[in-house]
Formats: C-alpha cells, structure tokens, sequence
C-alpha cells in the first residue's frame, strides 16, 4: 500500500489513550475536549480522530478522514523530493593521443551536459605503454577545461588515478541579469523635457 509509511506513525481514534486532547482546526480556534466528547465529535461527522502532535499537552488532535490525511502527507514528501536537485555525473573518455575531430565531438557532448546542469567527469585512459603520454594527457584535459570554462568551473585539476588521469568539471551558475530601477517621476520628466533656450 502506498501510504504504508506513515501507518503506524499516527495514533487515530481508540488508539489514542490521553484523557483530554486540543482539537485544532482549520475553520475555528484550538479547544480542548475529553476525549470521549472528541470521540463522538469525530463520530459525528464520519471522520477520525488523528493524534497529530502526540508530545504537545494535551496532545494535539484533528478530525480528518485519516486516508486523506495520509495521502496528503506522501503528497507533501513527493514535492519535497522534487525539490531536491539531482546532479548527474557524465564521463568522458580520451586516449592519450586524441585527435582534433573527436576532442571537438566530446567536446561539444561536454558544453550540452553542462548546460543541462550535469557535472561532467573527464579523463583520459592509458592503456598498457601509453602511460608514457601521462604528460600529453594532463595537458589535453587542461586544454579541455580551459575550452569550457565559459561553462564549467573546476573542481578538481587533472589527478592521476591508476590507469586513468581524471579532471571534475562543474556547471557554472547562470548570472541572472540585475533589473533595471526605474527611475523617480519627477527625474525621468526633467530629462524628457527640451533644454530651453536663453533668449539674448
């Protein structure tokens, strides 16, 4: 079942054992009632009594139906979810010897994760006695960045790693033009109006 949880994190109706509870709701103000009478309240209107806040004294109350309630809570954690960013990593490979025609490609690849928001993992891969290149390789990746820096910021400079030299790129934030203040009324009239001129 989707709402299962938050079962069990709410005492509803007999389960709830405080002598007296503080009903809140939305349409009038907090009041406290035995919990027989807010029992019978809830009853009343075909609804349940939801222990919402059980530490506060007395425990804080509402009559709700409980299912709707509980729908509104996974609702409430999805939008909070959606909320939350989620950053890609992208990997790029080269060779220690990539030419200008498949830099330019992964390149390009590089620039549209970037703008996607995507952090983008860079490196460059030696296979057996190209770990001679180490040096090839280093300059590649910083020539890559430095062709992206209008996008990317650095997080880490070129780090050799085993068989693999790496570099972390992250996006850069988009500068949000500043609005223009428009100016008082009274200044933006005197600048409209003609200069007179001095009569001799």
């Amino acid at each position: 079942m989707k709402n299962d949880s938050f079962k069990g994190q709410y005492r509803i109706n007999e389960q709830i054992r405080a002598k007296e509870v503080r009903i809140v709701s939305d349409d009038s103000e907090p009041k406290v009632y035995p919990i027989f009478q807010a029992l019978k309240m809830a009853e009343e209107k075909e609804l349940d009594l939801v222990e919402i806040s059980p530490n506060a004294q007395p425990p804080v109350c509402r009559i709700i139906d409980y299912s709707k309630f509980l729908y509104q809570l996974k609702k409430r954690q999805k939008e909070q979810k959606a909320k939350q960013v989620k950053v890609n990593v992208k990997e790029i490979r080269f060779g220690p010897q990539t030419d200008d025609h498949d830099y330019n490609f992964k390149l390009k690849h590089a620039r549209g994760f970037l703008e996607d928001g995507d952090k983008v993992k860079a490196y460059v891969f030696f296979k057996g006695r190209s770990i001679l290149f180490k040096d090839q390789g280093e300059v590649l990746l910083l020539r890559f960045a430095n062709d992206l820096e209008e996008f990317a910021k650095v997080d880490q400079m070129p780090v050799l790693e085993g068989k693999r030299m790496t570099i972390h790129l992250s996006p850069k934030k988009k500068d949000i033009p500043k609005k223009v203040q428009p100016k008082p009324a009274a200044e933006a009239k005197k600048e409209a109006e003609p200069v007179a001129e001095k009569e001799n």
